[in-house]
């Protein structure tokens, strides 16, 4: 087992907590508890727990849920391919690295946000101005993360490439000290990230994701909770309520940025900011989404930042595209 890994799963295993309240971790074979299927949800800072608690569709499920948090989305995936949880929600890069390695994923849904959010920010005070200075600084970044296509993709439009900067791979707490420290010159992050940054340690954006990156998340999972019966019916469900907390969010963003203060401990300035540059819409999974995908993996294997090719369509599984459906009724 890598290091990764075992780093992932000790995250899950620190993290792990039940919700709704009454329903419990799962006690029994093939995610069964007492009888009743147990859905093991990955999650990130401010994310689908506490998306769902916010539009009050947490309770009633006929399944338990247990949740796990993960700092990003690549040690999320890594713990849905040991078999160790059953969904979980990333940003548009890390099915890409774990598809990748051969892990064994499957997106089954989608959605779409403003990339305002995503930025590559420098310190107050920074000589740096332009995409283009990034040349031969030390920027931090999430390995595998949405924020390291956002990275490879500002540098690729200056006429550079990955190697003409120093690269310091971190997750975003670590990142955080390096940029508030000055160890690093510049740092490509997501929100909420970026705007407590901004917020609380005036950083500066050089550049953010409009018009540079696709806005896709994805709630990815793992193949052997789809061939469970039990588990795909509440996979089902899962991604229905979530669409439909999406779609409530867009239209309450006040009652959205007050939980979401309230779960990540946050100033309610921040979450005002982050929330507002995450309103997302579900989306199907169709060919448009498939080949936006494609280019990212692409790109990554022409700089040769992962191993060999990636036919991104394979580790797709669109059965469960009604949800953006129902979720609008």
């Amino acid at each position: 087992m890598t290091r990764r890994l075992l780093a992932a799963l000790l995250v899950l295993a620190a993290g792990t907590a039940c919700a709704p309240a009454g329903q419990g971790a799962s006690g029994g074979q093939d995610g069964q508890a007492g009888g009743r299927v147990t859905l093991r949800v990955g999650d990130q800072k401010a994310g689908s727990q506490a998306l769902l608690k916010a539009a009050g569709l947490l309770d009633g499920t006929s399944y338990a849920i247990t949740w796990s948090q993960f700092t990003s989305g690549p040690p999320l995936l890594e713990a849905v391919n040991a078999g160790a949880v059953d969904i979980g929600g990333v940003g548009n890069t890390p099915p890409v690295f774990a598809a990748a390695s051969g892990s064994k994923i499957k997106v089954v849904s989608a959605y779409r946000q403003s990339a305002k959010g995503s930025a590559i920010l420098v310190p107050e005070g920074s000589p740096i101005t332009s995409p283009a200075q990034l040349k031969g600084k030390k920027v931090a970044v999430a390995k595998g993360s949405s924020a390291h296509y956002h990275l490879l993709a500002v540098l690729k439009k200056q006429g550079l490439s990955f190697t003409d900067i120093q690269a310091q791979y971190l997750q975003p707490a670590d990142a955080l000290a390096a940029f508030s420290s000055g160890t690093v010159d510049a740092w490509a992050i997501w929100d909420p990230f970026t705007s407590q940054a901004e917020i609380q340690h005036r950083a500066r954006p050089v550049v953010d994701g409009s018009g540079i990156v696709n806005g896709l998340g994805f709630q990815v999972a793992a193949p052997a909770a789809l061939d469970d019966a039990g588990k795909r019916a509440a996979v089902g469900d899962f991604l229905t309520r979530l669409a439909k907390a999406r779609i409530w969010a867009a239209a309450h963003l006040n009652e959205w940025a007050k939980v979401w203060a309230q779960e990540t401990g946050l100033p309610g300035e921040v979450a005002d900011a982050a929330v507002a540059n995450a309103v997302a819409t579900p989306v199907v999974i169709d060919d448009s989404v498939v080949s936006s995908e494609q280019e990212i993996a692409d790109a990554f294997t022409a700089e040769g930042l992962i191993p060999g090719t990636v036919t991104f369509s394979q580790f797709v599984d669109d059965r469960f595209n009604d949800v953006v459906r129902k979720a609008q009724q």
